[in-house]
């Protein structure tokens, strides 16, 4: 019954109100960034991708090395890998970290960052291609006996991997989406569905969706749920919102106003002027209908970001956002992915303040059951 917390790390210190510092891929401060995690109780990090940013394999690999029971969730997208290579390379790096890592699948939410790496497919073409993808991936991990698979988009024969995962049946599948194609092919092959945070009734909406999409695929289990939020502390609920809107002046300084996220750090993480992804689409519209909704969630951010990704934030004390993330889990998330405004300070702070509450919270409500 316990929840899943993940953070995301990088190769530098950056984020939407700190312009990037140091070199591009910077051994010491993913040594720094990993620590941070791990003393702060963080179960994974998110190792994201575009492709303008490190490749995530390695990175794991080196933040692996450094690190004792940190997990990796690694973002891969599709299409770039044979299938069967991904599945060997994904099934070394668990042996070496002893059963550490889980694949976060993105089918790709940008045209044009995907035409910087050769990809022209269009939306449903890509998840049509996921699913062959995911399909002869899992089977290169379980298929106890040579196999062969002519599909669409891959055509592999006499396929017989002896690189297997520590993790059985298979390392652990997160899938990211927000359109009926991604709940399609997520919810036949996902172990975690992700999705940005969205107000409770949407959320609700999206799982309900997923489940369906799962139901509809011949699965008996569902997919577990992870919702991404932006939490912003304080102290007391003025000096929370207090800091919120520094944050929020920060980014709007930052990008000149015009709410697009178009710098260097955009570039590298994928994230274009006009958003034509499900999830940032649906942040910029709950962001219009309200700047505030339920307990905690504020939209501005995802506004003056113009929802380049995970973007929406959770304000008050500790208590606040801790009951705010229960919220969630009452109608049916099991994994949060936290990142801050202040990437090293905000990680400490969470698992000092935040991440504590939350689970001392799951631990009551399994002594006491409703």
């Amino acid at each position: 019954m316990g929840v899943e917390f993940i953070g995301q790390i990088s190769t530098q210190f950056a984020s939407e109100i700190h312009p990037s510092s140091g070199p591009a891929i910077d051994p010491d401060f993913v040594r720094r960034f990993v620590a941070a995690h791990e003393d702060a109780g963080f179960d994974k990090v998110l190792v994201g991708h575009s492709a303008s940013s490190a490749d995530g394999l390695q990175v794991a690999a080196f933040a692996a090395a450094h690190s004792e029971r940190l997990g990796y969730l690694v973002a891969h997208r599709p299409g770039f890998m044979a299938p069967t290579m991904a599945a060997r390379a994904f099934a070394t790096l668990d042996r070496f970290s002893g059963g550490r890592v889980a694949v976060h699948t993105v089918s790709g939410g940008s045209e044009a960052d995907q035409a910087r790496d050769g990809d022209h497919l269009d939306k449903e073409g890509r998840y049509r291609r996921t699913d062959e993808y995911l399909e002869v991936m899992e089977r290169t991990w379980t298929e106890e006996e040579p196999f062969g698979h002519r599909g669409e988009f891959y055509d592999v024969a006499d396929v017989h991997a002896i690189a297997r995962p520590v993790q059985q049946p298979h390392i652990p599948i997160y899938f990211g989406g927000s359109s009926e194609a991604a709940y399609r092919v997520g919810g036949k092959h996902a172990d975690v569905f992700a999705l940005w945070g969205e107000p409770l009734a949407e959320t609700a909406e999206q799982i309900a969706a997923v489940h369906q999409a799962a139901r509809a695929a011949g699965r008996s289990t569902m997919p577990r749920i992870s919702v991404s939020f932006r939490p912003i502390l304080g102290t007391t609920e003025e000096q929370a919102w207090e800091r919120a809107h520094d944050v929020l002046d920060r980014i709007v300084a930052a990008d000149g106003g015009g709410g697009s996220f178009t710098g260097r750090t955009a570039h590298r993480q994928g994230h274009e002027t006009t958003r034509t992804n499900a999830g940032s689409q649906r942040l910029l519209a709950a962001a219009e209908r309200g700047e505030l909704h339920d307990r905690a969630l504020w939209t501005p951010t995802a506004a003056a970001s113009g929802a380049a990704g995970n973007s929406t934030a959770l304000v008050g004390t500790p208590e606040t956002v801790a009951a705010a993330l229960l919220d969630y889990v009452d109608i049916g998330a099991t994994t949060f992915l936290l990142r801050g405004y202040d990437p090293l300070d905000d990680v400490a702070d969470y698992g000092r303040r935040l991440l504590p509450l939350v689970r001392e919270e799951m631990a009551r409500r399994e002594r006491v059951p409703a």
